[in-house]
């Protein structure tokens, strides 16, 4: 099941932002959630491999099935099959992610927004209608606004704090984003170490 509650709370417990939003800055207040938040800072080293897995589950937006199988079956062959790293494997296909690549694009502020967006039928992929967020992209494929969309308010204004990577092409003209190569490690930045993730899964 996917968490719905009070996103900055979250925030807290991981001690980093999440959601990459202003509001859901975590200098604001740095204790932990709970009544005894200040004397939960020391970690055994499963507590820290548990939390490493936490902070990018909910990066992402994921539930624990979810997250789970995209870690241990979905990367892990991605790495078997491209002879690319376990953590790297991780961070590629996690970025691979309609909903991932929406957001670094330019339209979505937050990839809860891009999930949003995506689910509620924004988007024609390859020019067809598509609600799926957690699609993995393949290289040349096109993501575009739906015409009727394209003056909506949601959509009018650009979103200048994300730096789109090199292996998007967008058209803000067009609303429209092009995958020219997939993700690629050097410009995959998450606050977790991913290969604590690999071994939090290998332990369990």
């Amino acid at each position: 099941m996917r968490y719905t509650g009070p996103k900055f709370k979250l925030c807290r417990r991981e001690g980093v932002n999440l959601f990459w939003a202003p509001k859901y800055d975590v200098r604001k207040r740095r204790s932990l959630p709970g009544q005894h938040g200040w004397s939960m800072s020391r970690l055994s080293e499963y507590g820290k491999l548990l939390r490493n897995k936490q902070t990018l589950k909910r990066i992402y937006q994921m539930s624990e099935k979810q997250f789970k199988r995209f870690v241990t079956e979905i990367a892990a062959k991605y790495s078997k099959n491209k002879w690319v790293e376990y953590d790297n494997a991780v961070k590629i296909t996690l970025e691979r992610r309609l909903d991932a690549i929406l957001y670094k694009s330019w339209l979505a502020s937050t990839i809860i927004q891009a999930r949003q967006m995506i689910v509620h039928g924004h988007f024609e992929l390859n020019g067809v209608k598509h609600n799926v967020p957690s699609y993995l992209v393949k290289q040349w494929d096109i993501l575009q606004l739906r015409e009727k969309l394209k003056n909506s308010p949601l959509y009018t204004a650009e979103n200048t704090t994300v730096k789109v990577p090199s292996y998007l092409k967008v058209n803000t003209s067009d609303k429209k984003i092009e995958v020219i190569d997939l993700p690629r490690v050097e410009e995959i930045e998450v606050p977790a170490d991913v290969l604590k993730v690999v071994e939090f899964y290998a332990r369990a």
